[in-house]
């Protein structure tokens, strides 16, 4: 059973989807009228019996009149703010720690203990939003495909065998990173904090649907090439032992999130590195929960440059160029359309390759 955040006719609610995901019902309809404020009221107050017909709803939905087609809603990140921070999980895969060893992010040694960092999120984005990329701020902007955990119990000091008792359920992560900042700090919160660099969705599937511990395939793609696939039984630390570290002494609480870290793929990994750039449309799967996209840059809100940032500087014997205050300078286009915001412009002055 999928459980989504949903917005219809201006009011937003918590739905659940059928099974083949092509329609919805407001969990209000399917429970005689009781709403929930958001997701984490519900994830808090859903008692067994209310999961229990909202299941048998979703397993056959031409029984229930109040299904309707996905088209006449837009689907929300299914925590649109959440609790606390997010509690990220770094360098969970092996393969991905080699890479970042490779990118001289930190970890010269495998290191002994799961990898903790916070993840500041005012919103989280659903599926489709538009990210306000900040280039003036940090240009190496990457992407990561994670499983999200979704606690559904409050409890501290869980044992390991018990972790499922305390999971909610699932959800597709897009940890998106700024690099440049990531490498700058000897902590991660700030590389990975800046506001719309949080993407989840677009669903949370509930626990009862997965065998535990959860092995499932987790898939990144940009412009529909395939950058980042691999499995979670592939974890350096699973989830029940994540879920007992983490709760040793600190309390997890309903609506709680863990994103269990990301594999190999990501752009920083490549040689020459692949970061995001205007017109890359990112697309983050996990087959059995669904697809977390398009997070696109075509349409993106660009962030403007203040006139104070940019300024024009006159070289002896060469055309104006412009000098940004990271120190980059570019030459200014001649061919460039008109009318083109000053990050635009940038981007048309660039050279078509990866960087």
């Amino acid at each position: 059973m999928k459980f989504i955040w949903y917005e219809k006719d201006g009011v937003k609610q918590a739905g659940i989807l059928s099974g083949d995901g092509t329609r919805a019902a407001a969990v209000s309809a399917v429970l005689g009228g009781k709403q929930f404020g958001d997701m984490i009221s519900l994830i808090r107050e859903i008692s067994d019996g209310e999961l229990k017909l909202l299941g048998e709803a979703a397993a056959d939905p031409q029984k229930a009149a109040v299904f309707f087609p996905v088209s006449e809603i837009r689907i929300l990140a299914p925590i649109e703010r959440p609790i606390h921070d997010v509690i990220c999980v770094g360098v969970n895969y092996r393969d991905h720690l080699e890479e970042s060893r490779a990118s001289s992010i930190q970890f010269k040694e495998a290191p002994k203990k799961p990898v903790y960092f916070g993840k500041r999120a005012l919103r989280i984005l659903g599926s489709g939003e538009k990210i306000q990329a900040r280039p003036d701020i940090d240009e190496e902007l990457d992407y990561e495909v994670e499983l999200a955990v979704i606690i559904g119990k409050t409890g501290r000091d869980i044992p390991r065998e018990k972790a499922e008792e305390y999971i909610f359920g699932y959800s597709v992560f897009n940890d998106l990173s700024s690099r440049s900042l990531q490498r700058s700090h000897v902590q991660w919160f700030r590389g990975k904090s800046l506001d719309t660099c949080t993407a989840m969705g677009p669903a949370i599937l509930h626990k009862s649907a997965l065998p535990f511990p959860v092995e499932v395939d987790v898939i990144s793609r940009v412009n529909g090439e395939e950058r980042q696939h691999s499995n979670t039984r592939l974890f350096l630390t699973d989830i029940p032992s994540l879920i007992a570290d983490l709760s040793a002494g600190m309390t997890l609480e309903a609506g709680d999130i863990i994103a269990t870290g990301t594999p190999a793929g990501v752009g920083m990994g490549f040689s020459p590195r692949r970061f995001m750039k205007r017109g890359d449309e990112v697309v983050c799967e996990i087959p059995q929960i669904g697809w977390l996209g398009t997070v696109s840059f075509k349409h993106l809100d660009v962030y403007k440059r203040p006139e104070h940032a940019v300024k024009i500087v006159k070289h002896r014997g060469s055309p104006a160029r412009r000098q940004t205050r990271t120190g980059r300078t570019v030459r200014r286009s001649q061919g460039a359309p008109q009318g083109m915001p000053p990050v635009a412009q940038a981007d048309a002055d660039r050279p078509n390759h990866q960087t």
